[in-house]
């Protein structure tokens, strides 16, 4: 048996890089003789910069930076090693991710981007000509304002008076214009990839706010003030700069920050297309009859662009079967049958406490990788008679 073994992480609890070890030791405890190859997956959220840097030698720079709730936090940001141009990777998670956010504070009405911003502009200060952002594992929802507002956009309410900074996705209810004469200098100078979830949106039935809002804990009557000031930011978007950012491939990445990202020009990449391109994926599927990923929930939204699906649809076209071990199975997690996964099981086995859980993903990893293996060498005898 050839197993390959590509996880993505466990938002708060194991690196993918952690995943994929647990899930070996499994795999190994019920069949012994089987030949693994692990491929990390890190998909723009936590452990991107990092992944990146490790993989091209690169180094970590420290930045104190506003953090989703408005409060300095400690963050950071990547050079990368080996590039012809001097290149930054920022992870989004790390200054305004939903791990940063406590769980008494989460409502994305409030949360910001900012922090996105200054690791933005010390990156550019920095002297890099080019900037690789992960959208992924946010808790903010303010259509990238935030981060704007840091690089010197100034958003202008109906009152005439300026917006505060960081603010948040409500205070987009009220703008009236955009300014953007005073963004930072070197912007013009830097080209900015940003790798995020294609299919996202920001506005209408399916936009940012209705679909995710939930997740970071707004309650309907937040997630519809909300869904309301990101189609009034896309509006004002479009009469003052002539962009239409409500429905842009990408436009919904990460609470909206896509949206920011293309007001300053970025370009926006499908994220198993550009991991693909960053981590030399191309041969991942060669020479195994079976993959195991791993994320800590699949439900309804995984056939939306997350990494389970992702390998599975590419997968199935290769005639491999796939399973998918997760932290919780969700909303009609049965939707993933079709883009390609097999099978699928949460990791959990009794009931626990989340932070029992968060404490246990290893252990409770390697047993579910066990778990799963020993049914797959259940079904290889049951096809031999």
């Amino acid at each position: 048996m050839k197993v390959l073994v590509c996880p993505s992480g466990f938002k708060g609890s194991v690196s993918p890089e952690t995943a994929a070890d647990c899930i070996e030791a499994g795999i190994l405890l019920a069949m012994p003789e089987t030949s693994i190859r692990k491929v990390p997956l890190a998909d723009g959220g936590e452990g991107f910069a990092h992944a990146l840097v490790t993989a091209t030698g690169g180094t970590i720079h420290e930045h104190l930076a506003i953090g989703p709730v408005g409060e300095p936090i400690h963050s950071f940001y990547g050079i990368l090693g080996n590039t012809a141009v001097k290149t930054a990777v920022i992870e989004m998670a790390a200054v305004a991710g939903l791990s940063l956010v406590p769980p008494n504070r989460r409502n994305p009405c409030l949360t910001t981007t900012f922090g996105v911003g200054q690791l933005i502009a010390a990156a550019l200060d920095e002297g890099a000509k080019r900037i690789v952002i992960g959208c992924g594992d946010s808790g903010t929802s303010d259509g990238g304002a935030g981060m704007l507002q840091a690089l010197g956009a100034r958003f202008l309410g109906r009152d005439g008076l300026i917006l505060p900074d960081a603010g948040g996705g409500q205070s987009l209810f009220s703008l009236a214009g955009v300014d953007f004469s005073n963004m930072h200098p070197r912007l013009k100078d830097v080209e900015i990839e940003a790798v995020c979830n294609w299919k996202n949106v920001l506005c209408g039935p399916l936009g940012v706010a209705r679909v995710y809002g939930p997740q970071k804990g707004a309650t309907p009557g937040q997630t519809e003030l909300l869904a309301a000031a990101l189609e009034t930011y896309a509006v004002v978007v479009h009469r003052t700069l002539g962009v239409d950012i409500s429905k842009a491939p990408g436009s919904g990445a990460s609470g909206g920050l896509g949206a920011g990202l293309l007001l300053i020009g970025a370009k926006l990449r499908p994220r198993y297309e550009a991991l693909m391109e960053y981590f030399h994926l191309e041969d991942m599927f060669d020479k195994c009859n079976l993959i195991i990923t791993a994320e800590g929930a699949i439900d309804d939204q995984t056939p939306r662009g997350k990494i389970p699906a992702e390998v599975a649809l590419r997968a199935k076209k290769r005639g491999i079967p796939v399973i998918v071990l997760a932290g919780a199975v969700g909303n009609n997690a049965r939707a993933n049958y079709e883009v390609g996964i097999d099978a699928f099981t949460s990791i959990l086995q009794r009931p626990c406490t989340l932070e029992e859980a968060v404490g246990e993903t290893e252990q409770l990893l390697s047993e579910a990788a066990e778990g799963a293996m020993r049914m797959v060498t259940i079904g290889r005898e049951f096809a031999r008679r």
